[in-house]
């Protein structure tokens, strides 16, 4: 039996850099979309903050002003939603496409399929523009977000494989 040669490989701390950025560049990407693309294409511009804002009332009963849900919401995005699209990438190696999709698919689900119903909008926000679009930004903030993040970890285990050789 053959011990594995783990001195190709990177760290911890360079696959979260690449998590890091890859999630910050999807989520500039998506609040780029939701406020300059959506409402030329689909009528909407998406405002994912206020359903951050109607999370945090129904749960705690408190109101939360617009820039603090804002910032959340990026956040969240940028770190969770990075982790998220990482976590499918591992589920998928070498599926670099798909693994985007479904996080995508996913996290596009649970805001209009779950969060939304939640706050007392109508399931899937009845399949409307705003729950179409909301389609294209998950879907595809996602996908930049595996694509980015194979270059990445791609290129750093390039570079660590020639400090290895």
């Amino acid at each position: 039996m053959t011990t594995p040669d783990f001195s190709r490989e990177i760290d911890f701390k360079q696959i979260a850099i690449a998590v890091l950025v890859a999630g910050l560049a999807g989520e500039i990407i998506f609040e780029l979309y939701a406020w300059l693309v959506s409402p030329a294409v689909f009528g909407p511009s998406l405002q994912p903050s206020k359903l951050v804002m109607a999370i945090i009332a129904k749960i705690s009963g408190l109101s939360v002003p617009y820039p603090l849900a804002f910032v959340l919401h990026f956040g969240i995005g940028s770190v969770g939603f990075g982790v998220f699209v990482f976590l499918w990438r591992q589920l998928m190696p070498g599926r670099v496409f798909l693994a985007g999709l479904v996080a995508g698919l996913v996290l596009w689900f649970v805001a209009q399929g779950l969060l939304a119903p939640f706050i007392g909008r109508p399931f899937m926000m009845e399949f409307g523009t705003y729950t179409q679009s909301s389609f294209v930004g998950h879907v595809g903030m996602t996908l930049i977000m595996s694509y980015l993040m194979d270059a990445l970890i791609s290129r750093q285990k390039r570079n660590h494989q020639k400090q290895a050789d």
